[in-house]
């Protein structure tokens, strides 16, 4: 009796073409208030049905994944820029207002992630993970005297929105007789944990009016995501 119950309530839920397990008021065809085990999952090797979405099994819990998260999630960062044009940047700093430094071409960017263009001239990072930061500036002719002459990484967390320096080569460039008697390059590097959201770009540091040389050997950055 108690089989032949069960059976007719399943029928006259299948007549409102809704059927709900674990629920009297199913919204969809099938409403399983709960999770769902499956005991054997057959394999199908069609790509294209993983366009959307991928359904993973934990211990036979079905959850489902974006499949695009699961691609960027193992696209790692490689990224190299600089400037455009074949004249000097010019910069206008001072020694207590740095100047973000507008590197506005990339020569590759495999996960897209800094910003060329507008106001930007920033990284922010997809993914966690550590990341290898390099940059290099070389002053032109105009830096022949400078009492701070140098080139920071900044970094700004998602959490406090407050950039912080996470390392700076500055020091005098000093000129004699139309040549440099220091070098005009300076170059920083360092290893940063990030998490995805954080923000890094990069400061000139200057005590006049300054103009960087464009060459893509000479002035450039790169970030690679090393973990």
């Amino acid at each position: 009796m108690k089989t032949l119950l069960t059976l007719l309530l399943f029928v006259s839920s299948m007549g409102f073409a809704q059927v709900g397990v674990g629920t009297l008021n199913p919204t969809a065809t099938l409403d399983v208030n709960g999770n769902m085990k499956i005991r054997t999952v057959a394999v199908n090797l069609t790509e294209t049905v993983a366009k959307d979405s991928i359904l993973s099994l934990n211990r036979g819990v079905v959850n489902r994944i974006s499949a695009k998260s699961i691609v960027e999630s193992h696209f790692k960062t490689f990224i190299r820029g600089g400037f455009t044009g074949a004249t000097d940047i010019a910069f206008t700093v001072g020694p207590s207002t740095p100047a973000k430094i507008q590197f506005n071409v990339e020569d590759y960017d495999e996960n897209n992630e800094y910003n060329t263009s507008g106001s930007s001239y920033e990284f922010i990072a997809k993914n966690a993970g550590l990341y290898a930061i390099d940059v290099q500036i070389k002053g032109g002719s105009s830096i022949s005297v400078s009492l701070d002459f140098g080139v920071a990484i900044m970094k700004v967390p998602l959490s406090t929105g407050v950039a912080v320096v996470l390392a700076k080569q500055s020091f005098s460039n000093i000129g004699l007789l139309g040549v440099n008697v220091t070098p005009p390059v300076r170059f920083v590097r360092t290893i940063v944990k990030l998490v995805a959201g954080d923000k890094i770009y990069f400061n000139l540091y200057n005590s006049v009016n300054v103009g960087l040389l464009s060459a893509p050997e000479e002035s450039f950055f790169t970030i690679q995501q090393v973990r």
